[in-house]
């Protein structure tokens, strides 16, 4: 589904990101793990088209996307969610999710002003598939309400909805559990689950090993920059290279 080859990142000279290589697998969860400052959001920015890679080459399903701009990335069917959330406090939960569904709106000013058949159609449609995403993430409820009205783990919700509902190729998480309670973690992981079971690929950075180590299926290990492990849950979490360099550190601190 996605492979990275080489990828560096440098700011000002320094490396970010340092010959990054591994793939994604299609229908799998693969974990990107390492402590703070390791490059992982730097590494999702890349994939994304917010950062260009200062080197390396970026394929997806076969296609080079790495000098691509962020709005072609999206539209070839990759989301994702964001480390300090991204939400529009004064649209409702509802329109929230909407934005998720922007490329399947059309473009045609024209269209827009005549407000056709067709396209007050394919609007009821978007919204049944907004709403039917508010549902199985538990927001129904809360469909008008502003989205900077709620608590902090609806508004992880609502984030990770938004990044479903146009039924992308692949998922990119950006510690989506971050700053949440254990019940409030465990229902995000049910969904992780859920939506692997439906297909999805996903990619997660994440810093809670509990999670990450129950629910992957592959896990990648950045450490300053570089990849030090790639492999299973089990694999990883017995490498010394992992336990030495990352691991240890995270015990003492997640």
């Amino acid at each position: 589904m996605l492979q990275l080859k080489q990828i560096s990142k440098n700011f000002g000279g320094l490396p970010a990101l340092s010959e990054v290589t591994f793939t994604v697998p299609k229908g799998q969860l693969t974990a990107l793990i390492g402590p703070n400052g390791a490059g992982k959001s730097t590494l999702i920015n890349c994939i994304t088209g917010v950062l260009e890679p200062s080197s390396g080459q970026i394929h997806f399903q076969n296609q080079q996307i790495t000098a691509l701009p962020a709005y072609k990335i999206s539209r070839m069917g990759i989301s994702r969610t964001f480390q300090n959330l991204k939400i529009f406090p004064r649209l409702t939960v509802l329109e929230n999710i909407l934005t998720g569904l922007t490329c399947e709106g059309g473009n045609s000013m024209l269209m827009a002003m005549l407000r056709l058949p067709y396209l007050r159609h394919r609007e009821r449609k978007l919204k049944l598939r907004a709403m039917d995403a508010l549902d199985r993430f538990g927001l129904a409820d809360k469909i008008n309400w502003p989205a900077g009205a709620l608590a902090y783990g609806d508004k992880k919700r609502v984030e990770l909805a938004r990044a479903t509902v146009g039924q992308p190729q692949l998922i990119l998480l950006d510690e989506p559990v971050a700053g949440l309670n254990a019940e409030e973690t465990a229902a995000v992981g049910e969904q992780l689950r859920l939506l692997r079971s439906a297909g999805h690929t996903m990619l997660l950075v994440e810093h809670d090993m509990a999670l990450v180590m129950e629910i992957a299926d592959q896990v990648v290990v950045l450490d300053s920059g570089k990849c030090i492990a790639t492999g299973s849950p089990d694999e990883v979490r017995q490498n010394p290279l992992v336990l030495e360099a990352y691991l240890g550190r995270m015990d003492a601190t997640a």
